[in-house]
């Protein structure tokens, strides 16, 4: 009988070679984590130069990184700045909204959904230093579904908050080498802020839309809290089953959902009721 011992040696180095090419892909994984592009093109994108190029570094620089310093100081900054930038424009911009109207249209504006997109339009999200590893892959959902929401999807896909959190850390970033300019700040963003969301595009969110329109029937509206068995929340309106949504990654969304759907439902179940 030939030995064994060929084989089994071939075998080994054969298990090496795959162990070794798996850990070439892991560390260029991590390379892609870790190594981003020239901060130079940032520049360009925002057509602002910056004077203290420290500042640029500590915007595209998340915790994860664990590198002493991180943006969450700038985006402290950056989300106060835009707050403020926000209401200075639409207070002369709409001199017959209430406070609360404004509050509302300055929310949609500023919050996480509507700054994840502006990160990804103008791939902002290329450049930031993390070490997240899956953040590329919550990217790559939240460009694929946002696609059936162009302006905002209010509450309805689940958003890489590293993103939002990105641009607020570049506006403070702005503002600061700037000797605190807010002028400065929306000559540089205003743009890049598009499209924004005013009044005549303002959406109500569906929870809320749905609550409206019940209470304007008299409709008594009932959520059935699922998420932990299914992942789901049912809706029922005077208890006739209207609507269902679900999502694995958030309680908050799968509910979200489930009043969207019984939006797009309930038009169709009250016709019928009234026939």
């Amino acid at each position: 009988m030939k030995s064994l011992e060929p084989l089994l040696n071939l075998q080994h180095l054969c298990v090496n070679e795959k162990a070794n090419d798996s850990s070439v892909e892991s560390t260029q994984k991590t390379e892609l984590f870790t190594t981003p592009l020239s901060l130079d093109e940032v520049e360009v994108i925002l057509g602002y130069e910056f004077k203290n190029k420290q500042l640029l570094e500590e915007a595209f620089t998340h915790a994860s990184l664990g590198e002493g310093f991180s943006n969450e100081r700038l985006e402290y900054v950056g989300d106060s700045v835009l707050n403020l930038l926000f209401t200075k424009e639409q207070y002369f911009e709409y001199p017959d909204l209430s406070p609360g109207v404004l509050t509302r249209l300055r929310a949609a504006n500023v919050d996480s959904d509507k700054l994840a997109r502006v990160a990804v339009k103008h791939g902002f999200h290329r450049f930031l230093r993390h070490k997240k590893p899956l953040l590329e892959d919550q990217i790559r959902q939240f460009s694929e579904e946002i696609q059936r929401f162009p302006l905002h999807s209010n509450g309805l896909v689940d958003v890489p908050k590293a993103l939002a959190d990105l641009v607020e850390s570049i506006i403070g970033a702005v503002f600061i080498d700037s000797n605190s300019s807010i002028d400065i700040v929306w000559k540089v963003f205003k743009d890049l802020l598009e499209p924004i969301i005013r009044r005549e595009t303002l959406k109500i969110h569906p929870v809320t839309q749905l609550y409206e329109m019940c209470q304007k029937k008299n409709l008594k509206v009932k959520f059935v809290d699922l998420w932990k068995e299914s992942t789901t929340f049912d809706v029922f309106v005077d208890d006739q089953f209207v609507g269902r949504g679900s999502c694995s990654l958030k309680k908050e969304i799968a509910h979200n959902r489930a009043a969207k759907d019984a939006l797009d439902n309930i038009v169709r179940i009250l016709d019928k009721k009234d026939m």
